[in-house]
């Protein structure tokens, strides 16, 4: 009985061991962060390979971000290594799945883009994408320019102005290859702020954290409507274990003209 009683305590010891570990594992990797070292080696493991002058480019992005959110609001995001993982890494996991973005000289529309994601790593890391970038604050316009022209980078288009009234501009209406956004709106809205701006054979980018699946089965009818039709949806985690999405949503008929709708309405009556 005794060696019976030792032996279950030897058990239970040894299961609060493992699920120490585990917990312990677990909280390790979802602190982990990324050194301009791990950036690089993660991109080149994932399939892109950095020169030094976009590495430099992206040191130089990462100093000019946190300079000035001293005084204008750019990220709550500010820590080197947290930058590198949550801003720059991730807005280049969308190429990782939709690998044309890597070779394309097409032209793609990055809505709401507050300090330039997704659409300035990857102007960075792949220099032939056309980009246009749409913010409503002029402030954020304004750091965006200095970005562009700190960097030397071309190719870039830079709007000021609300989505839903540059959505009806024939300058910008179903003109873009690719339309995507990031942290922005939940996708039954987002369809109505990207769809609008992308052509017939084109595609809109969504990318989302652990709430993808259901935002998704909300937004199927504005998507329909909008003419839109999911294609692949994928699945995957950050260096640090964080949930991500990115879904690619064919644009495959006109969006009807009545929509964006006016500035303000997408969000408070959403299609569906």
């Amino acid at each position: 009985m005794l060696e019976s009683l030792k032996i279950r305590l030897f058990s239970g010891i040894l299961v609060l061991v493992v699920i120490g570990a585990f917990r312990a594992a677990k909280t390790w990797k979802r602190s982990k962060k990324l050194t301009v070292d791990e950036f690089v080696s993660a991109l080149k493991n994932a399939g892109i390979q950095l020169t030094e002058n976009q590495i430099q480019q992206f040191e130089q992005y990462f100093d000019m971000l946190v300079t000035t959110n001293a005084h204008v609001n750019l990220t709550a995001i500010t820590e080197k290594k947290d930058v590198y993982l949550k801003h720059f890494y991730d807005s280049l996991t969308v190429a990782q799945y939709e690998k044309d973005l890597q070779q394309t000289t097409g032209t793609l529309i990055d809505v709401g883009t507050g300090a330039g994601f997704p659409s300035l790593p990857l102007k960075i890391a792949f220099p032939n994408l056309q980009i246009t970038m749409v913010d409503a604050l002029q402030k954020r316009v304004k750091f965006l320019q200095d970005v562009v022209t700190t960097l030397g980078l071309t190719g870039v288009t830079i709007v000021h102005g609300r989505a839903e009234d540059i959505g009806q501009d024939p300058k910008y209406r179903e003109q873009f290859d690719y339309a995507t956004a990031r942290a922005v709106a939940r996708t039954s809205v987002l369809a109505e702020y990207t769809l609008p701006f992308v052509k017939i054979g084109g595609e809109f980018l969504v990318m989302k954290g652990s709430a993808a699946e259901q935002e998704l089965a909300d937004g199927q009818k504005a998507l329909a409507t909008l003419g839109g039709q999911l294609r692949e949806s994928f699945e995957f985690t950050l260096p640090n274990g964080d949930t991500r999405y990115v879904q690619i949503v064919d644009k495959n008929k006109k969006t009807p003209k009545k929509y964006p709708r006016q500035a303000g309405t997408p969000s408070k009556k959403p299609i569906g």
